[in-house]
Protein backbone atom coordinates (compact mmCIF):
# COMPACT_ATOMS: atom_id res chain seq x y z
CA UNK A 1 0.00 0.00 0.00
CA UNK A 2 1.34 3.43 -0.98
CA UNK A 3 2.41 5.53 1.98
CA UNK A 4 0.04 8.39 2.67
CA UNK A 5 1.45 11.77 1.67
CA UNK A 6 1.90 14.50 4.27
CA UNK A 7 1.69 18.27 4.35
CA UNK A 8 5.47 18.42 4.04
CA UNK A 9 5.27 16.33 0.87
CA UNK A 10 2.85 18.86 -0.63
CA UNK A 11 5.21 21.73 0.20
CA UNK A 12 8.12 19.85 -1.40
CA UNK A 13 6.00 19.15 -4.50
CA UNK A 14 5.22 22.85 -4.79
CA UNK A 15 8.91 23.70 -4.53
CA UNK A 16 9.72 21.17 -7.26
CA UNK A 17 7.13 22.75 -9.57
CA UNK A 18 8.28 26.29 -8.87
CA UNK A 19 12.05 25.83 -8.71
CA UNK A 20 14.30 26.12 -11.80
CA UNK A 21 13.71 23.13 -14.04
CA UNK A 22 10.16 22.76 -12.75
CA UNK A 23 6.88 23.29 -14.58
CA UNK A 24 6.87 26.24 -17.04
CA UNK A 25 3.21 27.04 -16.25
CA UNK A 26 3.71 27.03 -12.47
CA UNK A 27 6.86 29.14 -12.81
CA UNK A 28 4.93 31.79 -14.78
CA UNK A 29 2.26 32.32 -12.12
CA UNK A 30 2.12 35.19 -9.63
CA UNK A 31 0.01 36.21 -6.64
CA UNK A 32 -2.67 37.82 -8.83
CA UNK A 33 -3.17 34.76 -11.05
CA UNK A 34 -3.14 32.20 -8.24
CA UNK A 35 -5.51 34.38 -6.20
CA UNK A 36 -8.14 33.75 -8.86
CA UNK A 37 -7.58 29.98 -8.86
CA UNK A 38 -7.70 30.02 -5.06
CA UNK A 39 -11.15 31.64 -5.12
CA UNK A 40 -12.39 29.14 -7.72
CA UNK A 41 -11.22 26.19 -5.64
CA UNK A 42 -12.89 27.60 -2.52
CA UNK A 43 -16.19 27.93 -4.38
CA UNK A 44 -15.87 24.37 -5.69
CA UNK A 45 -15.33 23.15 -2.14
CA UNK A 46 -18.41 25.07 -1.00
CA UNK A 47 -20.43 23.54 -3.83
CA UNK A 48 -19.36 20.05 -2.76
CA UNK A 49 -20.41 20.86 0.80
CA UNK A 50 -23.81 22.12 -0.41
CA UNK A 51 -24.27 18.90 -2.38
CA UNK A 52 -23.29 16.81 0.67
CA UNK A 53 -20.68 15.10 -1.51
CA UNK A 54 -18.34 13.62 1.11
CA UNK A 55 -15.54 12.39 -1.20
CA UNK A 56 -15.90 15.57 -3.24
CA UNK A 57 -15.48 17.73 -0.15
CA UNK A 58 -12.22 16.00 0.76
CA UNK A 59 -10.88 16.25 -2.79
CA UNK A 60 -11.80 19.93 -3.12
CA UNK A 61 -10.26 20.73 0.26
CA UNK A 62 -7.04 19.23 -1.09
CA UNK A 63 -7.24 21.59 -4.06
CA UNK A 64 -7.79 24.55 -1.73
CA UNK A 65 -4.84 23.48 0.39
CA UNK A 66 -2.61 23.29 -2.69
CA UNK A 67 -3.53 26.85 -3.66
CA UNK A 68 -2.70 27.96 -0.11
CA UNK A 69 0.71 26.29 -0.39
CA UNK A 70 1.19 27.91 -3.82
CA UNK A 71 0.35 31.37 -2.47
CA UNK A 72 2.65 30.80 0.49
CA UNK A 73 5.50 29.86 -1.85
CA UNK A 74 4.94 33.09 -3.79
CA UNK A 75 4.87 35.03 -0.52
CA UNK A 76 8.17 33.42 0.48
CA UNK A 77 9.69 34.62 -2.78
CA UNK A 78 8.62 38.14 -1.79
CA UNK A 79 10.35 37.75 1.56
CA UNK A 80 7.09 37.83 3.50
CA UNK A 81 7.43 34.47 5.23
CA UNK A 82 6.51 30.89 4.38
CA UNK A 83 3.64 28.48 4.86
CA UNK A 84 5.08 27.20 8.15
CA UNK A 85 5.08 30.70 9.55
CA UNK A 86 1.44 31.02 8.47
CA UNK A 87 0.64 27.78 10.34
CA UNK A 88 2.50 29.06 13.42
CA UNK A 89 0.73 32.43 13.39
CA UNK A 90 -2.76 31.01 13.02
CA UNK A 91 -2.09 28.43 15.74
CA UNK A 92 -0.95 31.15 18.15
CA UNK A 93 -3.89 33.35 17.22
CA UNK A 94 -6.47 30.62 17.80
CA UNK A 95 -5.01 29.75 21.20
CA UNK A 96 -4.97 33.44 22.14
CA UNK A 97 -8.58 33.96 21.04
CA UNK A 98 -9.88 30.93 22.93
CA UNK A 99 -8.94 31.79 26.52
CA UNK A 100 -12.04 29.90 27.69
CA UNK A 101 -10.45 26.71 26.29
CA UNK A 102 -6.72 27.30 26.74
CA UNK A 103 -6.86 29.71 29.67
CA UNK A 104 -8.90 30.70 32.71
CA UNK A 105 -11.66 32.72 31.03
CA UNK A 106 -15.25 31.57 31.38
CA UNK A 107 -18.12 31.90 28.91
CA UNK A 108 -21.71 30.70 29.14
CA UNK A 109 -22.73 30.58 25.48
CA UNK A 110 -21.57 31.05 21.89
CA UNK A 111 -22.68 34.68 21.91
CA UNK A 112 -20.19 35.45 24.67
CA UNK A 113 -17.53 33.59 22.68
CA UNK A 114 -18.11 35.92 19.72
CA UNK A 115 -18.01 39.03 21.93
CA UNK A 116 -14.79 37.83 23.54
CA UNK A 117 -13.29 37.09 20.11
CA UNK A 118 -14.06 40.61 18.84
CA UNK A 119 -12.65 42.18 22.00
CA UNK A 120 -9.38 40.24 21.66
CA UNK A 121 -9.14 41.18 17.97
CA UNK A 122 -9.52 44.83 18.93
CA UNK A 123 -6.76 44.53 21.52
CA UNK A 124 -4.50 42.87 18.93
CA UNK A 125 -5.04 45.72 16.47
CA UNK A 126 -4.14 48.29 19.17
CA UNK A 127 -0.94 46.42 19.97
CA UNK A 128 0.00 46.50 16.28
CA UNK A 129 -0.81 50.20 16.07
CA UNK A 130 -3.71 49.55 13.72
CA UNK A 131 -6.95 51.41 14.25
CA UNK A 132 -10.00 51.15 12.00
CA UNK A 133 -11.92 54.30 11.19
CA UNK A 134 -15.12 52.26 11.24
CA UNK A 135 -16.19 48.92 12.67
CA UNK A 136 -17.36 48.09 9.14
CA UNK A 137 -13.81 48.32 7.80
CA UNK A 138 -13.25 44.78 9.06
CA UNK A 139 -15.67 43.40 6.46
CA UNK A 140 -13.71 42.58 3.27
CA UNK A 141 -15.20 44.27 0.21
CA UNK A 142 -14.31 41.25 -1.93
CA UNK A 143 -16.80 39.03 -0.09
CA UNK A 144 -19.80 37.86 -2.15
CA UNK A 145 -22.46 40.61 -1.87
CA UNK A 146 -24.98 38.59 0.17
CA UNK A 147 -22.38 37.51 2.71
CA UNK A 148 -20.88 41.01 2.82
CA UNK A 149 -24.34 42.47 3.48
CA UNK A 150 -24.90 40.00 6.32
CA UNK A 151 -21.54 40.75 7.94
CA UNK A 152 -22.06 44.53 7.63
CA UNK A 153 -25.49 44.18 9.22
CA UNK A 154 -24.10 42.06 12.06
CA UNK A 155 -21.34 44.62 12.75
CA UNK A 156 -23.84 47.48 12.83
CA UNK A 157 -26.19 45.57 15.13
CA UNK A 158 -23.33 44.84 17.52
CA UNK A 159 -23.10 48.62 17.99
CA UNK A 160 -26.82 48.91 18.76
CA UNK A 161 -27.99 50.03 15.30
CA UNK A 162 -31.00 47.73 15.08
CA UNK A 163 -34.75 47.62 14.51
CA UNK A 164 -36.84 47.00 17.65
CA UNK A 165 -38.48 43.91 16.18
CA UNK A 166 -38.95 41.78 13.04
CA UNK A 167 -42.06 43.74 12.07
CA UNK A 168 -39.91 46.85 11.78
CA UNK A 169 -37.53 45.12 9.37
CA UNK A 170 -40.39 43.80 7.22
CA UNK A 171 -42.00 47.26 7.19
CA UNK A 172 -38.67 48.68 5.98
CA UNK A 173 -38.53 46.05 3.26
CA UNK A 174 -42.05 46.96 2.11
CA UNK A 175 -41.02 50.61 2.03
CA UNK A 176 -38.00 49.82 -0.15
CA UNK A 177 -40.13 47.80 -2.59
CA UNK A 178 -42.48 50.78 -2.89
CA UNK A 179 -39.56 53.13 -3.55
CA UNK A 180 -38.25 50.89 -6.34
CA UNK A 181 -41.69 50.72 -7.93
CA UNK A 182 -41.97 54.51 -7.81
CA UNK A 183 -38.44 54.90 -9.20
CA UNK A 184 -39.33 52.73 -12.20
CA UNK A 185 -42.65 54.50 -12.78
CA UNK A 186 -40.95 57.89 -12.59
CA UNK A 187 -38.37 56.83 -15.14
CA UNK A 188 -35.44 57.54 -12.85
CA UNK A 189 -31.90 56.80 -14.13
CA UNK A 190 -30.77 53.17 -14.18
CA UNK A 191 -28.22 53.76 -11.41
CA UNK A 192 -30.91 55.12 -9.09
CA UNK A 193 -33.20 52.17 -9.82
CA UNK A 194 -30.33 49.75 -9.14
CA UNK A 195 -29.63 51.52 -5.87
CA UNK A 196 -33.26 51.07 -4.83
CA UNK A 197 -33.04 47.39 -5.80
CA UNK A 198 -29.92 47.11 -3.64
CA UNK A 199 -31.85 48.58 -0.70
CA UNK A 200 -34.48 45.86 -1.13
CA UNK A 201 -31.86 43.13 -1.15
CA UNK A 202 -30.12 44.59 1.90
CA UNK A 203 -33.34 44.71 3.91
CA UNK A 204 -34.07 41.10 2.88
CA UNK A 205 -30.69 40.12 4.30
CA UNK A 206 -31.73 41.77 7.55
CA UNK A 207 -35.03 39.88 7.52
CA UNK A 208 -33.00 36.67 7.17
CA UNK A 209 -30.72 37.72 10.03
CA UNK A 210 -33.68 38.39 12.31
CA UNK A 211 -35.12 34.96 11.47
CA UNK A 212 -31.68 33.31 11.95
CA UNK A 213 -31.65 32.19 8.32
CA UNK A 214 -28.70 32.10 5.93
CA UNK A 215 -29.59 34.28 2.89
CA UNK A 216 -26.79 32.76 0.80
CA UNK A 217 -27.93 29.20 1.53
CA UNK A 218 -31.55 30.16 0.83
CA UNK A 219 -30.71 31.67 -2.55
CA UNK A 220 -28.52 28.71 -3.48
CA UNK A 221 -31.37 26.29 -2.72
CA UNK A 222 -33.77 28.35 -4.80
CA UNK A 223 -31.37 28.41 -7.75
CA UNK A 224 -30.80 24.66 -7.57
CA UNK A 225 -34.55 24.15 -7.47
CA UNK A 226 -35.02 26.41 -10.49
CA UNK A 227 -32.30 24.53 -12.40
CA UNK A 228 -34.05 21.18 -11.75
CA UNK A 229 -37.44 22.45 -12.81
CA UNK A 230 -36.13 24.26 -15.87
CA UNK A 231 -34.19 21.15 -16.89
CA UNK A 232 -37.41 19.13 -16.56
CA UNK A 233 -39.14 21.54 -18.94
CA UNK A 234 -36.30 21.28 -21.46
CA UNK A 235 -36.40 17.48 -21.32
CA UNK A 236 -40.17 17.31 -21.87
CA UNK A 237 -39.95 19.70 -24.81
CA UNK A 238 -37.04 17.76 -26.33
CA UNK A 239 -39.09 14.56 -26.13
CA UNK A 240 -41.68 16.26 -28.34
CA UNK A 241 -39.15 17.93 -30.67
CA UNK A 242 -40.34 21.33 -29.60
CA UNK A 243 -38.42 24.50 -28.86
CA UNK A 244 -39.19 26.53 -25.75
CA UNK A 245 -39.30 29.73 -27.79
CA UNK A 246 -42.19 28.30 -29.81
CA UNK A 247 -44.37 27.64 -26.76
CA UNK A 248 -47.15 29.87 -25.53
CA UNK A 249 -47.06 31.24 -21.99
CA UNK A 250 -49.88 28.85 -21.06
CA UNK A 251 -47.86 25.87 -22.30
CA UNK A 252 -44.81 26.97 -20.37
CA UNK A 253 -46.88 27.52 -17.24
CA UNK A 254 -48.31 24.01 -17.58
CA UNK A 255 -44.83 22.51 -17.93
CA UNK A 256 -43.62 24.47 -14.90
CA UNK A 257 -46.59 23.29 -12.83
CA UNK A 258 -45.85 19.67 -13.76
CA UNK A 259 -42.19 20.17 -12.86
CA UNK A 260 -43.22 21.46 -9.43
CA UNK A 261 -45.53 18.46 -8.90
CA UNK A 262 -42.92 15.88 -9.92
CA UNK A 263 -39.78 17.44 -8.49
CA UNK A 264 -41.12 19.48 -5.62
Amino acid sequence: MEQRKTFDDLVKLMDRLRDPGGCPWDREQNLATIKTYFLEEVYEAVEAIDENDGPGVIEELGDVLFEVVFLARLAREQGWGDVYEAVHLVHEKLVRRHPHVFGDAAVENSGQVVDQWQKIKGEERKEKGKKRASVLDGVPQVLPPLLQALRISQRAVAKGFEWPDLDGVIEKHTEEVRELTEAVKDGLPREKAEEELGDILFTLVNVARWMKLDPHAGLMRSMRKFRRRFGYMEDRLAENDKEMEACTLDELESLWTNAKKELG
